[in-house]
């Protein structure tokens, strides 16, 4: 699914090169759940976001579901990203103005599903995760734990292939961070949806199949 060679990111300032990811290599299968970890300063939220083609490598090899994405043009990798990606933030970034239900609705309109799809969509993801009487209310109206179920709901309504959390759990208290890695694990083993997340928590990353552990932008075996 996800296939990453020599993939280097750098910043050049006056010919040195600041290097945030160094010689990255590695397969990622679908159906798998991998945790990224490393100190801070890693490189992990960068190789996340290279995954999630947020940003672009210096230099490198990166091919999505058989994409070389190095070589797509940025409108093809926008399709590829709202097609494909679903993307779960620790700060939430949920969209203030919007109630829930808005919120969660909001990758539908975007990949243009049709009315009536997207209401059942929504609905189904409401019930699911026990938010039905969450919907009419705004952001600032939930707890750091609600507001991220209804961030992993907008991730999955679009049947993403991938999720990408990026340190999901980071403002939660440790009940609520519970709650969101059992939600993940079950998405992925009982919808075999492919999971990438980084952490700094050795209790969330022991819920993934693996571990890559980053330093100085090098994975460390």
């Amino acid at each position: 699914m996800i296939k990453l060679e020599n993939i280097e990111k750098y910043y050049a300032n006056k010919g040195l090169k600041n290097y945030i990811l160094r010689h990255v290599t590695t397969t990622i299968n679908a159906g798998e759940f991998v945790s990224i970890m490393g100190p801070s300063g890693a490189g992990k939220s960068t190789l996340l976001n290279i995954i999630g083609m947020l940003e672009e490598p210096t230099y490198g090899l990166y091919e999505f579901m058989g994409e070389n994405i190095t070589q797509l043009n940025e409108r093809k990798r926008i399709e590829l990203y709202r097609n494909h990606i679903g993307f779960v933030f620790q700060a939430y970034h949920l969209i203030d103005e919007m109630t829930v239900a808005e919120n969660i609705e909001a990758p539908l309109l975007y990949k243009k599903v049709g009315s009536a799809e997207r209401k059942s969509r929504v609905a189904d993801m409401l019930d699911r995760f026990n938010i039905v009487g969450k919907k009419d209310l705004f952001p600032n109206q939930l707890s750091g734990g609600q507001q991220q179920l209804v961030g992993i709901a907008r991730a999955v309504v679009a049947q993403p292939a991938i999720i990408l959390a990026d340190e999901p759990t980071g403002n939660l208290q440790s009940a609520q961070a519970l709650q969101i890695m059992e939600l993940f694990q079950t998405l992925n083993k009982t919808e075999n949806m492919t999971i990438i997340q980084v952490t700094h928590s050795e209790a969330n990353a022991a819920y993934g199949s693996r571990i890559l552990n980053l330093q100085d932008g090098l994975i460390i075996k």
